[in-house]
């Protein structure tokens, strides 16, 4: 009995031609990318091996074509694409100008041929505004202090932190809740702080996206509570008239005066 040869040729021959095709590849890189509204993302896609056509889908949408040779076709400006570095074609770094929420979503690199596709995540955030409402204040000693900060328009909800004299405030002291509006969301903070000593008390505002975080300050001085009543002793003429002097340091809202007799009379103030 003979066997033939040629179906096992013809077996290895598709066999090292999948081998051949696995061995094909390229990587995207980040494959995750969390940036702010307005700002320039890039994607880097490095090829091993022969290419001749790269496509670039945003979401659901074909933006762009780049060739082996540099020719690009797009669907806007805010979309281009380029080699990394002058001379290797092996590394094309695909961007997004000015980079909108909408964009949020899968970023997808093909490769015609054997090469496949690879795909990334992109997070668009947006930084709103803070506000601590009130302004400076001046406050008795061992007072407990309230500060409220406003923080409006973000996206996502932000991380809400409190600082007195560049140093971190417990968390236990302060209470942050937060809303959605619209497409934004909105955070309330409030903050209590005994009062000890003169602080620049300041509230920052954050998402991941954010290199370096948004921030109110307002400054708290701190006033002891002293009074003193003069003169302590006083004697005069029947029909003439007498004066006392109060010395309030700090904040005071109502003073009240009266007389006591006991043996002579006694006046007293508080």
């Amino acid at each position: 009995m003979t066997v033939s040869w040629k179906p096992w040729t013809a077996l290895f021959y598709i066999l090292f031609k999948c081998s051949t095709g696995v061995s094909q590849q390229f990587q995207l890189e980040p494959l995750n990318s969390t940036v702010l509204q307005g700002s320039d993302v890039r994607f880097n896609a490095t090829v091993e091996g022969d290419w001749r056509v790269m496509t670039w889908d945003v979401g659901d949408f074909q933006v762009l074509t780049f060739t082996v040779n540099g020719t690009i076709l797009r669907s806007s400006p805010r979309f281009s694409a380029g080699f990394c570095s002058a001379g290797d074609k092996t590394c094309v770094e695909f961007i997004i100008h000015s980079v909108t929420r909408k964009e949020t979503g899968p970023v997808e690199c093909t490769v015609q041929g054997e090469y496949g596709s690879k795909t990334a995540q992109l997070n668009v955030q947006e930084g709103g505004t803070v506000h601590i409402t009130g302004g400076d204040v001046t406050v008795v000693q061992d007072q407990l202090v309230e500060f409220q900060c406003v923080s409006a328009a973000w996206f996502p909800t932000p991380t809400v932190t409190w600082m007195q004299n560049d140093q971190a405030v417990d968390s236990s002291l302060y209470n942050t809740s937060s809303m959605a509006d619209a497409d934004f969301f909105n955070a309330t903070s409030v903050l209590k702080l005994q009062a000890v000593r003169n602080a620049t008390v300041e509230c920052r505002a954050t998402v991941p996206a954010l290199t370096n975080p948004q921030s109110s300050s307002v400054f708290m001085v701190v006033v002891s509570q002293q009074f003193q009543l003069e003169p302590l002793n006083s004697t005069v003429l029947q029909g003439s008239d007498v004066r006392f002097n109060a010395t309030v340091e700090g904040i005071w809202k109502v003073m009240t005066w009266g007389r006591r007799r006991l043996s002579g009379s006694h006046f007293h103030c508080k």
